[in-house]
C-alpha cells in the first residue's frame, strides 16, 4: 500500500493564516461583511447592487491573482501537488458543493469568521466538516489506499 505524505510547511502556513486573518478583519472593519468565500461568490453571481458586485469582484480577483503575486515575488509559480486522481477531485468538489449548500457556508465563513464570533451554528458546522475531513482522509489513505 502506497503512503501519501503531506508536506510540513509551518512558515508558509503561518503566513497564509495571518493573511487570511488580516483580510477577514479588514473586510469586517471596512465593509462590515464576513469573509465567506462561498457567500462572496454567490453574491457575485447574483448581486443586490452594483456596489455589492464591485467589492465581491475585487475579492475574487484577489483570490485568483495570488499565484501571479507569488510569481512576481519569487520568479516562479507555486508548486501544487495533488495526491489524488482527477475523478477523486471531481467527486470531492461535488461533495464539498453539496456540503456548502446544506451547511449554509464554507470553511472560511464558518471556520474563520463564525468561530471567531462564537456562533454556535458555525462551531457546529466547523466540528462537522473537520470531523468529516479527518474520516475521509483516513479512509482514503489507510483503508482504500488511494
Amino acid at each position: 500500500m502506497e503512503v501519501i505524505e503531506t508536506a510540513f510547511t509551518p512558515w508558509a502556513s503561518l503566513i497564509g493564516g495571518l493573511l487570511i486573518g488580516l483580510g477577514t478583519v479588514l473586510l469586517m472593519a471596512v465593509r462590515g461583511n464576513v469573509l465567506g468565500a462561498t457567500g462572496i461568490l454567490a453574491g457575485f453571481m447574483t448581486p443586490s447592487s452594483s456596489s455589492d458586485w464591485a467589492w465581491r469582484a475585487v475579492m475574487i480577483l484577489g483570490m485568483i491573482s495570488a499565484p501571479i503575486a507569488i510569481l512576481l515575488a519569487t520568479g516562479s509559480f507555486p508548486t501544487i501537488e495533488v495526491p489524488v486522481n482527477r475523478w477523486m477531485m471531481i467527486v470531492g468538489g461535488i461533495i464539498v458543493g453539496v456540503g456548502v449548500t446544506y451547511g449554509s457556508g464554507c470553511t472560511s465563513g464558518h471556520g474563520v469568521c463564525g468561530v471567531a464570533r462564537l456562533s454556535p451554528r458555525s462551531i457546529t458546522a466547523t466540528i462537522s466538516f473537520m470531523l468529516t475531513a479527518g474520516i475521509t482522509v483516513y479512509i482514503l489513505r489507510h483503508v482504500i489506499g488511494g
